[in-house]
């Protein structure tokens, strides 16, 4: 069967919060010295992480990681313990930090997200957006004008399930109107984007690489299906 329509993941898929240096300046450990590339790359990697789990909790703090995607309060005090366990030395730096995470303007689309969504819309090709998340990020899409080629936003802080629940999946199919083996999900988790094919969705996987070397994955998912 063709595609009909294609949903993306967005953290890891569409967009990536960078590691850059400028993000990092001014993070300063408990022994005066600047972080490094490799810690502040882990820092990154814990907080960007679709599923993996990279420090413990006490029993509350359990809960708010588990439930973290779905309520705003819980999300930050779940990434507040992460930063701390990491090595981010004040409430201060954990802040900032933390205030980058959810802005959706500090994330930076893939090369290929622009020519994607064109592409797809050109054709007639409803696309959703799916994420694990605690904060809109319509924003990345407006301000690039990018929110007219997405006809679907499901987030799981708005919907109240997480994926792979097919809770997620199921209203974004929904919302666009389509049959679950008439679409493909596109994502950077095996184990959470994968959950589509619970309903029977196609499923494929793209690598959370940085963007600068991950210019075209999307482009080159998209060349392997019949859309129609």
């Amino acid at each position: 069967m063709t595609v009909s329509a294609v949903l993306f993941d967005f953290s890891g898929t569409l967009f990536r919060l960078e590691d850059d240096q400028s993000w990092a300046d001014d993070l300063i450990g408990e022994d005066g010295q600047p972080f490094d590339v490799r810690e502040t790359a882990e820092i990154m990697r814990r907080m960007t992480a679709p599923v993996e789990q990279y420090v413990q909790f006490d029993a509350e703090g359990q809960i708010a990681w588990e439930r973290r995607d779905l309520d705003p309060q819980l999300h930050r005090k779940a990434y507040a313990e992460v930063l701390r366990q990491s090595g981010v030395p004040t409430v201060r730096q954990s802040e900032r930090l933390y205030r980058r995470l959810i802005d959706p303007m500090a994330w930076t689309p893939y090369p290929d997200t622009e020519d994607v969504l064109t592409s797809l819309s050109a054709q007639r090709i409803p696309v959703g957006v799916i994420s694990n998340i605690a904060f809109d990020v319509r924003p990345a899409f407006s301000a690039r004008g990018w929110d007219r080629l997405v006809e679907s936003f499901a987030l799981s802080f708005e919907i109240g399930a997480i994926k792979p629940d097919p809770r997620i999946f199921r209203v974004a199919l929904e919302q666009l109107g389509v049959r679950a083996d008439a679409a493909l999900m596109v994502g950077d988790s095996a184990e959470a984007d994968g959950g589509a094919t619970a309903l029977g969705c196609r499923f494929a996987l793209v690598d959370a690489l940085p963007t600068a070397e991950r210019p075209d994955a999307l482009l080159r998912v998209l060349q392997q299906y019949e859309l129609g």
